[in-house]
């Protein structure tokens, strides 16, 4: 993609830039021994880039204290700058809610663990608006397995390139260890009301040497969450002639092992490989809310399964003049099996039949970073890194779409179109972490990025980080990020069709193809802090971010061709494509405040205030989100066995999207918004012993519930073809009520 930016824009941006810190976070797998000498401490430049304004970390001890129900996504929501939502503001698929940061969207939300990209998501249908009906990529590794998770926002986000718009979740896992250790962990918890889903869960964990020089680590996890009743919100839907289905379950299988040879005292050579199974219980969710018999017939079945084979090879290497170097290749494999669903007017979403297929997704990496000390004036380390990444899918459901009622598209084949689609990324960047006074770190990036489908597209950044005497430190930031066109957004094969619903007023049916001559998503992203400090561990600051988000690819309002030939009142279609929105834009606060009221006694406090977050075009918002969410807990080790932990996250009013499925605005119900509302949860954790500790606790201790009262607009009758909304506004997911849990763990 063309660069828009001029280079004197550029260098005058690097003025007033973003934020790295010196003083990074050394982990075990970063401090090297060499005989009996003292540790050589090595500090990568993912490390500095934690140290980062816009980076928070979650602790083992967090994800144990407060264990999630099924997926850590529920733990990482309770971090600045980050909500659950749905992939757009349709609110199909409402429950299906994934890690969405300042606003951008799950699709700007870069998942990886132990640094390396996961992408499986990526093999779910791309809907009209966005819609994909995947629970994301958050729960492809068990709690109890996890040793923490950054979660990186804005500009300390850009250098991870494609999709890391919004921001980079880092899952990091318990890596081998030299002496032999194991835990046995379970969970299980048991809701209040009978109708909303259970869950259970179990997995082991084992790591020790197998010889002086090679160490292992396996583990395993099973895991079970029943599906909501299928009438659980029947009481509460907006309109009478649908169904808002409840939360679906999961059944999760995971195994995986790795094998660490440690070549000399600086150098290792991973190999690893998983294999992970995520299969839903159906709860009766379909796209537009149109449930029919077949649709009613499967549910409590398994309608999908993901299988998700992971395979990596990763070296490191730590020398005596302070060079180190990262390397890694990765090959995902995903098999998304599901029952067959309409791709036109009102099936569209729905079970077609009661047979299945399977959507292939592959995805190759490779990555190479090196970083290096050096003074050229005043101290600094230099990074310099590059990456490659191939994906490829074959989808043999999707690019099927016949022809027949709304007429020939002249450029694409009526039958037997391509169901392959691929695309190739490469990438390279160099990053400086500058000390230029003892309080002074400058960090310039510059990252440079070849799409086969979209083009090229540079992608600097700039962060300053400055100590204000001893007790502030002011944090600025700028970036440019972007992400490339997904597979189906450029691929001319598939195609959506429609009797009306989501035409934009154009008249009649209409077609939506796939663009090859996208342009990638790009956004500008900046950010200032400032925060207070002291010797006692008080701790409170407040930074402003905003992201001006350009080439934002959204479904088509323009036509650009019309059909031949079609049946009765919908023949010659109207054809739209996926288009570049010119200019969106994200706006907020996000604030901390960590009292250490005593010795055992810690109060943590976090904001997030939603300023504005729309299509400058249109006006409509990017994300149901809330306009503000105001997290506090208070830990309290009471004994040296025994702490508590009380946690209440309130959320603000969200507001459902201006616009229905005609493009015409929102009226009547459609319009209403969520009302503010709070969750409370308390937990308490006792080690008996060094071998082994129980947790138990309440989730949403007052019962405070929500229920889906349907899609944000969805059509009265679609079958009479009547075409008047009557939506459910923002209440487009269900909020489970007070729930008790126990968790155990056994460990030597």
């Amino acid at each position: 993609m063309r660069l828009k930016c001029k280079w004197t824009c550029f260098f005058a941006s690097l003025i007033s830039l973003a934020c790295h810190n010196a003083n990074a976070d050394i982990t075990n797998s970063e401090i090297h021994k060499e005989g009996n000498s003292d540790d050589v401490m090595v500090v990568t430049a993912a490390e500095q880039t934690k140290q980062a304004l816009g980076v928070s970390v979650i602790s083992q001890k967090d994800l144990s204290t407060m264990p999630p129900r099924n997926d850590i996504s529920e733990i990482i929501r309770t971090m600045p700058g980050v909500s659950l939502t749905g992939n757009s503001t349709s609110g199909q698929r409402g429950n299906n809610r994934q890690i969405d940061i300042r606003g951008m969207g799950p699709e700007n939300t870069l998942i990886l663990v132990d640094g390396r990209p996961v992408k499986s998501r990526m093999s779910v249908r791309y809907g009209w608006r966005g819609e994909r009906d995947t629970r994301g990529d958050t729960n492809w590794v068990p709690a109890d397995i996890i040793e923490r998770i950054d979660v990186l926002r804005g500009p300390a986000a850009a250098r991870y390139g494609d999709g890391a718009a919004g921001g980079v979740v880092n899952i990091i896992t318990k890596q081998p260890t030299k002496e032999w250790h194991g835990s046995w962990n379970s969970y299980i918890n048991a809701p209040s009301h009978s109708e909303e889903g259970s869950t259970k869960r179990i997995n082991f964990l084992l790591t020790g040497g197998l010889t002086d020089n090679l160490s292992v680590r396996l583990y395993g996890n099973i895991n079970k969450t029943d599906a909501d009743e299928w009438d659980i919100n029947k009481k509460h839907q907006i309109n009478p002639n649908s169904v808002s289905a409840g939360r679906e379950g999961v059944r999760n299988k995971d195994l995986n092992g790795i094998l660490r040879w440690d070549i000399t005292d600086k150098q290792s050579l991973e190999f690893e490989t998983s294999v992970s199974r995520q299969g839903n219980i159906y709860a009766g969710d379909t796209q537009n809310n149109n449930p029919n018999q077949l649709v009613s017939r499967f549910y409590n079945d398994e309608t999908n399964k993901m299988i998700r084979h992971n395979y990596s090879i990763t070296h490191r290497a730590y020398w005596d003049n302070g060079l180190n170097t990262i390397s890694y290749i990765q090959f995902e494999k995903t098999h998304n099996t599901r029952l067959n669903e309409g791709l036109a007017g009102g099936t569209e979403g729905r079970f077609d039949d009661g047979s299945f297929s399977t959507i292939k997704y592959n995805n190759i990496t490779l990555h190479n970073e090196t970083s290096f000390p050096l003074t050229i004036v005043v101290p600094q380390t230099m990074t310099v890194g590059g990456e490659y990444n191939h994906q490829k899918m074959k989808d043999p459901t999707s690019n099927n779409q016949s022809v027949e009622e709304g007429g020939s598209i002249s450029w694409i084949k009526d039958k037997m179109r391509s169901e392959n689609s691929s695309a190739n990324l490469w990438g390279v960047f160099i990053e400086d972490n500058i000390e230029l006074t003892q309080t002074t770190m400058l960090t310039p990036t510059l990252r440079y990025n070849h799409q086969s489908k979209s083009g090229s597209n540079w992608s600097p950044s700039l962060n300053l980080s400055q100590e204000l005497g001893d007790y502030f430190s002011l944090k600025l930031g700028i970036a440019r990020a972007y992400k490339a066109p997904n597979l189906y957004q450029t691929n001319p094969n598939y195609l959506l069709y429609s009797r009306g619903q989501g035409c934009h007023g154009a008249g009649g049916s209409c077609y939506l193809i796939g663009n090859k001559n996208l342009k990638a998503e790009t956004s500008v992203n900046k950010e200032i802090g400032l925060e207070f400090h002291n010797n006692e561990g008080l701790i409170a600051g407040m930074t402003y971010f905003r992201n001006d988000y350009h080439d934002k690819i959204d479904s088509g309002t323009k036509v650009v061709g019309h059909a031949q030939g079609g049946k009765n009142k919908f023949a010659n279609s109207n054809i739209f494509q996926w288009y570049n929105v010119p200019k969106s834009v994200v706006e907020g606060l996000e604030g901390s405040l960590i009292i250490p009221v005593t010795s055992t006694v810690n109060f943590r406090n976090n904001l997030t205030w939603m300023l504005q977050s729309k299509n400058k075009k249109t006006g409509d918002y990017l994300s149901i989100i809330p306009k503000y969410t105001l997290n506090s807990s208070i830990d309290w080790q009471t004994t040296d066995k025994l702490s508590l932990l009380t946690a209440v996250t309130w959320f603000g009013k969200q507001k459902p999207k201006k616009y229905d499925y005609l493009g015409d605005k929102a009226t009547d119900s459609s319009t209403h918004q969520l009302s503010p509302y709070a969750i409370l949860n308390f937990s308490g954790q006792y080690q008996f012993n060094k071998n082994f500790t129980l947790t138990a606790g309440i989730d949403n201790v007052f019962n405070k519930r929500l229920f889906r009262e349907g899609n944000s607009t969805t059509l009265k009758n679609p079958v009479n073809g009547i075409v008047s909304v009557k939506g459910a506004g923002a209440a487009t997911y269900n909020e489970p009520g007070r729930t008790f849990f126990v968790s155990t763990k056994l460990s030597f």
